[in-house]
């Protein structure tokens, strides 16, 4: 079967990539994950000869097993790539796709409403994976090694598996219910139907023999053959609608990333059906209108906040799978258009949500991961992976190792309807057969003359808004290490609320905000988990940090 297929994707009008060329590669490797095993097993990769696409598939795999509450087999991403030989940028999208039994009505009853989490509980709510497809195709377009010296990390701690940490008890509370349903989810991730004490190890060896089916005939032992089948098997008998035409029809596409500029820094970021890129340079672009250090602390972030607002009022208006609809990227992401946003911005009081046009009034993130690597050659990867929501659907086909993601709430199961990140659609994002779901992973590369700077962060619905901030941080000269673990802000244009962490405003600053007319929401739980690199041309130094609010590791060699 014919497993992979190369689109290029118009986005910005540009010659060449954008990026400078350096004249020396950097000084060192650096990788930043969510795992410290992750990140080991891409060291190991590294130092065995492979590149940081090897790495890419090495961390990828790694984080599959150890961080199952995040992404996995089952799951799918973006993997954002610049290529040191030819100076080249491309997007790998191993988004997930609809099962070709889907329908847009799938998830309603007979009287048009949505039914309670039948679009995130269970085998129904499950799209066909992506991720098997990309890294067997990592491996053979832009590796050097071999599928089985890059998986062999992971399908090591898939048998000799992983000690459970705060993190992983947290999420498994959260979820329990759905694991405790499923009797093959429920023996691997559970300790009696129970949550597992710390230290705790949780070993996987049905995956671990996925991985290496994986690893010896590349796609076709995932996508086809007996795995194929046990995966099919199990979600019809539960109640799904897979057929062995889904897996065996899945294609890794190729896609030309966005492009834009922000103050003199090239910005490169995903392209849809990712929201991300297309979000973040709207956002950009709107805030370029104006330089930002001349006003208050609190103009500031209202300002920030109303650019998100329209920002996502688009996301929910537009954008959608490109091999389905059309897109206005060109648009969305020129200069002008940002400028004429700007233009409906008062910075004395709010915009509701409401008063913007394009939806009209509607209906009132968790788990993702992110990784950021750069090899000495100066090749690097931003990659963003995700099974959805904490532990995707639950479901795990029995025999198979491999937990389901549920990426079917992504879709907008009706117009106007919120997911569970409350996040609301239109028909762009409606669910068909074959089609992928709209995602807002943003992996990005900001470069200027001063460097390279490759981030992501995981975090649902809140993905764009943080790596926003976080680009802002880096523009405006603030280190890494803050630019990881900064209090964070996000407004997703509905619901109209300003959702913050602790410290992210003081009182005061609170209180001007609400006079202005912002309803603000603060959350106790601090949100996202962001990987970021920086190579510093003008010191000829690597740096890495990983976000403080989650177990991750940044190692540079």
């Amino acid at each position: 079967m014919t497993i992979f297929l190369r689109i290029a994707v118009l986005a910005f009008l540009v010659v060449g990539s954008g990026l400078a060329v350096a004249q020396n590669p950097p000084p060192a490797a650096a990788i930043a994950s969510a795992h410290p095993l992750a990140t080991s097993a891409g060291h190991g990769v590294l130092e065995a000869g492979g590149n940081a696409f090897d790495a890419a598939v090495a961390v990828s795999a790694a984080l599959a097993v150890v961080e199952p509450y995040s992404s996995g087999l089952g799951g799918g991403g973006f993997w954002l790539l610049h290529r040191a030989e030819d100076n080249v940028e491309i997007m790998i999208d191993g988004r997930e796709r609809a099962p070709l039994a889907a329908t847009s009505q799938m998830y309603l009853d007979e009287t048009g409403k949505l039914i309670d989490r039948a679009s995130i509980d269970g085998p129904l709510a499950a799209a066909i994976p992506g991720l098997p497809a990309a890294l067997a195709y990592l491996s053979e377009h832009y590796g050097r090694l071999s599928l089985a010296k890059t998986l062999a990390p992971a399908i090591g701690y898939a048998n000799e598996g992983f000690e459970v940490d705060e993190p992983y008890r947290r999420q498994v509370t959260f979820r329990l219910p759905v694991l405790r349903r499923w009797p093959a989810a429920s023996r691997v991730f559970l300790s009696n139907g129970k949550v597992p004490m710390l230290g705790e190890r949780i070993k996987q060896p049905a995956l671990a023999a996925t991985l290496e089916a994986l690893a010896a005939q590349g796609a076709a032992g995932f996508y086809q053959g007996s795995v194929a089948e046990a995966l099919v098997d199990g979600v019809r008998a539960a109640g799904g609608i897979w057929r062995l035409e889904d897996l065996a029809q899945y294609q890794v596409v190729e896609r030309e990333p966005v492009r834009g500029k922000y103050r003199g820094f090239n910005i490169i970021s995903a392209s849809p059906p990712s929201s991300g890129g297309v979000a973040l340079l709207t956002m950009l672009n709107i805030l370029a209108q104006e330089d930002l250090s001349t006003f208050s602390e609190t103009t500031r972030a209202h300002f920030i906040i109303e650019a998100m607002r329209r920002a996502y009022r688009d996301r929910a208006r537009y954008l959608g799978d490109p091999d389905f609809v059309d897109i206005p990227v060109e648009k969305l992401i020129h200069p002008y258009y940002g400028a004429g946003l700007r233009a409906g911005i008062r910075l004395d009081r709010v915009t509701p949500s409401a008063h913007l046009p394009g939806i009209g009034n509607q209906e009132s993130g968790r788990h993702t991961t992110h990784f950021s690597i750069m090899d000495r050659e100066g090749n690097w990867v931003a990659a963003t992976l995700s099974i959805n929501y904490p532990f995707g659907s639950g479901f795990m086909p029995p025999g198979t190792g491999v937990l389901l993601n549920d990426e079917m709430d992504d879709f907008a199961a009706a117009p106007g309807v919120p997911n569970v990140y409350g996040l609301i659609g239109n028909q762009a994002n409606a669910i068909a057969p074959g089609k992928r779901p709209l995602s807002s992973m943003t992996p990005t590369f900001v470069e200027d003359e001063r460097g390279v700077l490759v981030l992501g962060t995981p975090g649902g619905s809140r993905i764009i808004t943080m790596v926003l901030l976080g680009i802002l941080n880096h523009v405006e000269g603030r280190d890494l290490t803050h630019l990881v673990s900064q209090p964070r802000f996000h407004h997703q244009y509905f619901p109209d609320e300003v959702q913050y962490e602790p410290q992210a405003f003081d009182k005061a600053q609170i209180r001007r905000l609400q006079a202005l007319g912002h309803r603000l929401t603060p959350y106790e739980r601090r949100w996202g988990n962001m990987q970021a690199l920086f190579w510093d041309r003008l010191r000829n130094r690597v740096e890495a940090a990983s976000d403080p609010r989650g177990v991750g590791q940044a190692v540079v060699r």
